[in-house]
This record gives structure tokens, sequence and C-alpha cells, in this order.
């Protein structure tokens, strides 16, 4: 009997860890594991059953427990088996992750989507300084919430960090989108946080903040704001119909080949792949730049398309010749005729008579670049608020490039920033620590060429000076959990648009954190 029931119980555990392999590889891979008809007659039976039988044709210890082989109360392929699978896995990543960040600070990332259902799901991510010294960013879970104000979202939160044992006073740091519900000064989120600890400081993502600038003084200043008017007009005559598209690749591929041949080039392995045209969008960080980066890159390609309409169809617009009169270095690596800076310019949409003479030079130099300048600068001021310019000011003078910039008295600010962490005593023995620690990181050649705060307290670890420099390690974490960018919760969305996909649409909320989990934090999953 005893043999009996240690047979039974090794041939159950085979059969777990089969099917238990075979849900590691579809929740790294992001793949479905249900299928439409799991019948034995159908030709597709869905991923898991469909993996579980290549499975078994080339492991005859597996074929023997599972499938015909095993009870049919315990073929451990219903869709509950599959939902604890993935729900143990999900809940072992995520312990994985509160363990290494343990009793560190952390800040917070939050920012809500739409999923391919019309659900709005939230994302929570944290930033932390693990013990080892090095930044992480880590996906903690999705929720989703039927109300959007900033009480609501507060709740989820409260929720999520009371599932995982995490305190709202650890926090030193909150960035979320400028939403009112989220980053309101009154009844936002950030101001219900900061109710509750004061010390979580706020920053919104500096490539919104920076994109939105550049967005704003496009629309202001007439001239870029024309020319991508241009570049938009550019791209729907050249990008859109798809005879076009093919004539701009085959133009383009015919350029670098020719210019690969003479010698002007040179290859190079993943040099060169196909390139299109790329839009500009007003929330797409960086978009503006990547698209005059492709618009010069396959200008040539563009000329031979655009002379193609004009001799198809004579579409070619008024204001081609303007733009290319405004790239004067474009123009010249080009051999394009460039205009006399001392000429007289006559502003376009006035009489003659009565329109202002000026140069070029004053045309380009102080009605587009200073008018540019000082637009974008008004535009930084507005939208970075004095607390978060201030403390990214003291950020900056930390130790990098041999302390190249530093600045002692902004240090000591940024550590007054933090008055849970550091009280007026320690704030007193961090002068004298951090004379002590300049001083050994300029003669240890192991501190040498450090390039980031997070390198170097990550070689402070590494050489157990932390346990010397105590609070000069404590001020130099809390400097790096700080963001600039929210694009690992932007990571998250994507992988929630390839997790819910369309022929996935109906997956329940519990569901879909459980497989976000895993296929975000592959890494730490592997290692569980």
């Amino acid at each position: 009997m005893s043999s009996q029931s240690s047979s039974q119980q090794q041939s159950y555990m085979t059969k777990l860890n089969a099917v238990l392999d075979c849900t590691r590889f579809l929740l790294m891979q992001g793949l479905s594991f249900r299928g439409h008809d799991e019948s034995k007659e159908s030709l597709n039976r869905g991923n898991l059953i469909e993996l579980l039988n290549w499975y078994v044709a080339r492991c005859k210890e597996i074929k023997e427990v599972i499938f015909s082989n095993a009870p049919k109360n315990n073929q451990m392929t219903l869709p509950t088996i599959q939902n604890d699978l993935i729900n143990c896995c999900a809940v072992k990543t995520t312990k994985a992750i509160i363990n290494e960040i343990g009793d560190s600070l952390f800040s917070i990332l939050v920012d809500e989507a739409r999923d391919n259902s019309m659900k709005e799901q939230m994302t929570i991510v944290l930033r932390f300084v693990d013990k080892s010294g090095q930044v992480k960013e880590r996906f903690l879970g999705m929720s989703h919430v039927t109300n959007t104000c900033a009480q609501s979202l507060k709740d989820v939160i409260n929720a999520m960090f009371s599932t995982h044992e995490l305190s709202i006073s650890s926090l030193r740091g909150q960035g979320y989108d400028v939403a009112s519900n989220m980053s309101g000064e009154f009844n936002g989120l950030k101001a219900f946080i900061l109710r509750e600890n004061p010390h979580a400081m706020y920053i919104h993502c500096f490539a919104h903040q920076l994109q939105f600038a550049i967005v704003s003084v496009a629309c202001r200043n007439c001239m870029l704001g024309d020319l991508f008017d241009i570049l938009a007009i550019i791209m729907n005559l050249v990008g859109a119909p798809c005879k076009r598209v093919d004539a701009l690749q085959t133009s383009y591929q015919a350029n670098i080949l020719e210019k690969l041949n003479i010698g002007k080039l040179t290859g190079g392995s993943g040099q060169f792949q196909e390139m299109s045209l790329a839009r500009p969008g007003d929330t797409r960080w960086g978009s503006h730049l990547l698209t005059i980066t492709h618009f010069i890159n396959m200008f040539n390609a563009i000329i031979d398309v655009l002379e193609n309409i004009l001799e198809d169809d004579n579409l070619r617009e008024n204001g081609w010749d303007t733009l290319l009169s405004r790239m004067i270095e474009f123009c010249v690596n080009r051999h394009i005729l460039v205009p006399n800076m001392e000429d007289i310019v006559v502003v376009k949409g006035r009489p003659r008579l009565v329109a202002q003479q000026v140069t070029y030079f004053h045309r380009f130099y102080v009605d587009l670049y200073c008018h540019a300048i000082d637009s974008i600068l008004q535009e930084l001021n507005d939208r970075f608020s004095e607390t978060t310019t201030e403390l990214f000011t003291c950020i900056s003078c930390l130790p990098r490039d041999s302390f190249a910039a530093f600045d002692k008295n902004k240090f000591l600010r940024l550590a007054q920033f933090y008055p849970w962490d550091f009280n007026s005593g320690e704030l007193l023995l961090l002068r004298p620590q951090f004379d002590k620690f300049l001083l050994l990181v300029r003669m240890d050649k192991a501190f040498f060429n450090l390039n980031s705060i997070s390198c170097i307290a990550q070689k402070l670890v590494e050489t157990e000076s932390s346990c010397y420099f105590p609070l000069v390690y404590k001020l130099l974490t809390l400097a790096s959990i700080l963001h600039v960018t929210t694009k690992s919760v932007e990571r998250v969305f994507s992988a929630m648009n390839i997790i819910k996909s369309d022929l996935r649409n109906k997956m329940g909320d519990d569901w879909l954190n459980d497989n976000l989990v895993v296929y975000v934090e592959k890494a730490i999953f592997k290692k569980t």
C-alpha cells in the first residue's frame, strides 16, 4: 500500500512538473493558454494542451503519467487548474520583488490606460535601490478601477500596499501624469499622499514635460509651425499611398547601395535597415526629432518620389524651397543654394510697401532662433515647479566624473529635503563624513570614471565603504530612487496590449494581472 502511494505521488509530481514547465513557457512568451475548442477531435486544442502533446511525443516518462494514462479527474488541464498555477507563479514573483525591496525606501509610478475591453486599468511600478546599490524599477501590479477619482485611486494603492505589506511612510517619490485627478494640488492623488507622507516628492515625467514644452513652442513660433506643417504635407503625400511607400523604400535602398559602392558609407551589422517616415505626435516622446531625423536620412528618396508625383499628378506643394532655405547646413551638405544672410527678406503676408525690411540673418537668428529659445525657457519655467527644479539642481552636483561639478552646499541642501531621514544631528555629521568620503574616492582608482549616481552607490557596496559612510550612502540612494521618466509604466501598458489582445479581450482582471506580473518581471520569475 505504501509502495503504491509512493508511486502515485511520484507520478503526480512528474505530471505537475510537466504542466508547470509548459505554463512557465507560455507565461514568459505572453501566449494564450486555452483554445476555442479543446475536444479530442479539434485540430487546435489550445497552446497548453498542444504544447503538452509536443512534450509527450518526445518524453516517454511524461507520456506514462498524462492524458490517457492519467485519471480523468486528474488531468491538470482544466481552466481552474491553469488559473491556480498562473496565480502561484505570479505570487512567487511578487514575493521575490518584495523581498528584493526589503526595508528600502522607494518611489511609486502610477498611470492609467484602457485595455482592449475598454476597462480602465491602473498600473503601479516601484523604484528603489537594492542591497547591492543598483537602481531597480519593478512592476507591482495592475488593478481595474471603475472610478478614476483621486480617492478611488488612493484606495487601490492602499489595498495593494496592504496586500504586500508595504508602508506609505517608506515613500520618497511619486510620479503621475498631469491629469487633475492625479497631480491636482488640492484634491489629486498627489495631494492625498502628501497629506499622509509630506516627504513623498512629486515629480512629473520629464519626458512628458519636455515634449509638451517643445510642442507648445512649435505651435507659437510661426516658422517652426510652418516647418512641421510642411513635413505633415510631405508625410501625407509620400507616406500614405502604398504605391508611393514602395517607391520610397526602393529609392532609399538604391541610394544606400550607391553610397556604399562609392565608399561614402561603410557597412556593418544592423546598419541601414529598412526605414520609414515617422509622423510627429504631441504626446509621443521624441517623435518630432524622430520625424526630422528620418526626413534627413531619407531626403534623396523623398525627392525622387516627389518628382514622380510632380510628373504624374502635379501635386508638389508650395513652400518646399522655403523649408530647405531654413536648414543651412542641410542645404550645404547637399549642394543646395543658401541665401545671402545680408540680403533683405520680405515678410510674407504683408504688402511690400509696409512690410518690415529685415535681413535673412535677422529673420533666422532673431525671429526664429532667439524666439524659440526664449519660448522654450518660458515653457520650462512654467512646467517645472521650483521645488522640483531645486531638487534636481542639487542632485546634479552629486559625485560624477571625479566630482567635477561638485558643490558641497547643494549636497547639504539636498539632505534638508528629507527631514524624516536626516535629523539635525545627522545633518551636522554629514559634512565631515562627506569630506572623508570625497578624499577617499579621489584617491581610490575603483571610483574613477564612474558616470552615474547608481554606479557610485554600487561601488560603495562592493568595496564595503557604505558601512563607513552610511549618511552619504543614504543620500545617494534617496537621489537614485527619484525618477525622471515613467517609461516603466508605459512598457507595462505595451505588455498589456500583448497579453490582452483583441482575441483575448474577455480576460478577467486577476488573470490579466497574474499574466502581466510574470511576463513583465520574467527575469525574476526565471530565478524563482
